[in-house]
């Protein structure tokens, strides 16, 4: 039996948001950070808080607001649509990936657009698989071009070395 005080145990939770409109997606380039750096991410997203913890929701809007300005007013179709969890670098981290589209008549334009945590870019989705990401958003995107864009199902994942083993989580 594992030791309960092992650092394997150490629980990380975080959040991401993709922003699509059309066939693009919208990037955010991060040169430095406490997990990842140097790699392509969610347009936002970032550490659940304690008082958050039961609210990944109130986390994502936070580190929208936090990151770039905007406000949930600026979108529109905000859902959580993928949940992964991958054991790694002496912890479990666990993922709550949303997905939005920009609301036209609020959105800022592409030269307004900015994050405080790097460079944003909208990306043709055909453009991405060249671009190097977190395993875990690699795997999400992959699997929402492949299937999860013609759905409204939320989807849950654990990760493996080749990518992610997704299975569509129902209400039972």
């Amino acid at each position: 039996m594992q030791n309960p005080s092992s650092p394997e145990t150490r629980l990380r939770t975080m959040t991401g948001l993709f922003l699509t409109r059309g066939d693009e997606i919208l990037l955010l380039y991060k040169p430095s950070g406490r997990v990842v750096r140097q790699v392509w991410c969610p347009s936002a997203g970032g550490h659940v808080e304690p008082d958050e913890y039961r609210d990944p929701l109130a986390c994502v809007l936070r580190e929208l607001k936090e990151e770039t300005g905007l406000t949930p007013d600026c979108l529109r179709g905000l859902a959580l649509r993928y949940l992964t969890v991958r054991a790694g670098d002496g912890e479990l981290r666990q993922n709550f990936y949303y997905f939005a589209t920009p609301d036209p008549d609020r959105f800022p334009t592409d030269a307004a657009l900015s994050s405080n945590e790097g460079t944003l870019r909208w990306f043709r989705t055909e453009d991405i698989h060249v671009l190097p990401m977190p395993h875990s958003a690699r795997a999400v995107l992959d699997h929402w071009l492949r299937e999860g864009r013609q759905t409204d199902a939320l989807y849950g994942g654990i990760a493996v070395p080749e990518g992610v083993r997704f299975t569509e989580l129902t209400r039972f």
